[in-house]
């Protein structure tokens, strides 16, 4: 039966071209959606993670309070001693002290004079120490335009918007105007041994990256740091691990009500990224109910031209005896090997398309260069496991229900004016 649909379709492709077209194009779209949307909510996500929030933060009580304000005098304490214990605690997570701060740069002249001053926001991480990992996690190599990493103390990168803004060059001394985490002026030299550019706007307009070292020393931050982040096993957020980590963390710092005790948040709980995540897990779902839907309207109207000009056939089956029922039965088997097949068409061309802009990607920085969230300047699509079947959902029950919604006139015909039509 099925062999002899098959030969059906092939031999009368009237039946069969603009349904298949109809389900591929479908299929592609949903797929390229799915992966476009996938992608860059997944690299925003992991692009706040590595650069902000970590997958988990631990912070202090009364810093997440002013957390916006990245205060440094509300920074947490004996980090040492606390990091020790998040690292045996939880072995599967990797922990990282930070600290972030703001302050003013100034670039002297010949006469040890401001030449040129403007606000910036400063990373410093622990760069020295291979086992941190902080130089692969921020990408400095490939995001290094002149100069080089920090091999000494003493030594910043500055984002090279910023550089140009002030006219800084590699190998400049600059100097540091801040305050300390006791509320006391700041004033410190350093040299420029490099600038980085992020390809988001926020922060290529006015950052630096230092290490923790020398920020602890120009911040009188001994043993202390603002932040302590930590990274699960994968690059991508694992929103079920974090939690479990979080509560076990809160659980046993709960009766400290102290303003200064450690509290730890999740990557969901900061930035507004819950909503990213809600969205990317329910996008999806979404799409795919509207091509459904979409895609039902559009089948259904072409198998009800089908069925038009079918209308013969179907009478004289009809006619010679042919139940209603085995008729509506070929007619969705015949809708269902058209679906299949186009869903096949379309998740090629559809992966094809997107694994070329995954690996390419779309360079959209120039429109992103107002935009205040942390985000890629460079677009890329990103396919997972679900990306290769995802098409096959809409591709198969929109061809399938609207052959079922058009294929209920077969149960109208009268057979009793059944010769009357085919003599007509």
């Amino acid at each position: 039966m099925i062999r002899f649909l098959i030969k059906g379709l092939l031999r009368d492709s009237h039946r069969s071209r603009l349904p298949l077209i109809v389900v591929a194009f479908g299929v592609m779209l949903t797929i390229l959606l799915t992966t476009w949307i996938t992608g860059i909510l997944g690299d925003s996500i992991n692009l706040n993670a590595k650069l902000a929030t970590g997958h988990l933060k631990v912070i202090t009580r009364a810093y997440q309070e002013n957390m916006d304000q990245l205060p440094v005098d509300l920074a947490l304490t004996g980090t040492s001693g606390l990091i020790k214990s998040l690292r045996t605690d939880f072995p599967a997570v990797s922990w990282v002290e930070r600290i972030e701060f703001g302050g003013l740069l100034d670039l002297p002249d010949e006469n040890n004079e401001t030449k040129s001053q403007g606000p910036f926001a400063g990373i410093a991480i622990d760069m020295f120490n291979i086992d941190s990992g902080e130089k692969e996690r921020l990408n400095l190599k490939k995001i290094l335009v002149d100069g080089k990493l920090p091999s000494s103390s003493g030594e910043l990168l500055v984002s090279s918007s910023f550089a140009q803004k002030l006219g800084i060059k590699i190998r400049d001394k600059v100097t540091f105007i801040g305050s300390t985490m006791f509320g006391e002026m700041a004033i410190n030299n350093y040299t420029v041994a490099g600038t980085i550019r992020y390809g988001i706007s926020s922060l290529d307009k006015g950052s630096i990256i230092m290490d923790i070292s020398d920020a602890r020393n120009a911040l009188d931050m001994e043993d202390a740091c603002n932040e302590i982040l930590g990274f699960t096993g994968t690059d991508y957020y694992d929103d079920a691990k974090a939690t479990e980590v979080m509560t076990s963390f809160n659980k046993k710092h709960l009766e400290n009500k102290d303003q200064f005790a450690p509290v730890m948040l999740r990557l969901r709980d900061q930035n507004d990224l819950g909503t990213l995540i809600d969205l990317m897990n329910g996008v999806v779902g979404l799409i795919s109910f509207i091509f459904i839907l979409a895609m039902s309207v559009v089948l259904w109207n072409a198998a009800l031209i089908g069925g038009l000009r079918r209308y013969g056939e179907v009478g004289l089956r009809l006619a010679i005896g042919e139940e209603k029922g085995h008729i509506y039965r070929s007619l969705i088997a015949e809708s269902l090997i058209i679906g299949i097949a186009g869903s096949f068409l379309g998740t090629a061309v559809g992966l094809s398309i997107s694994y070329l802009v995954q690996q390419k990607g779309i360079d959209l920085s120039k429109l992103m260069e107002s935009a205040t969230m942390i985000m890629p300047g460079v677009f890329r699509t990103k396919i997972t496991p679900a990306s290769w079947y995802i098409g096959f959902i809409p591709g198969i029950l929109a061809t399938v229900l609207g052959t079922a919604l058009a294929g209920i006139g077969i149960y109208r015909r009268q057979t009793a004016s059944l010769f009357k039509e085919l003599q007509s």
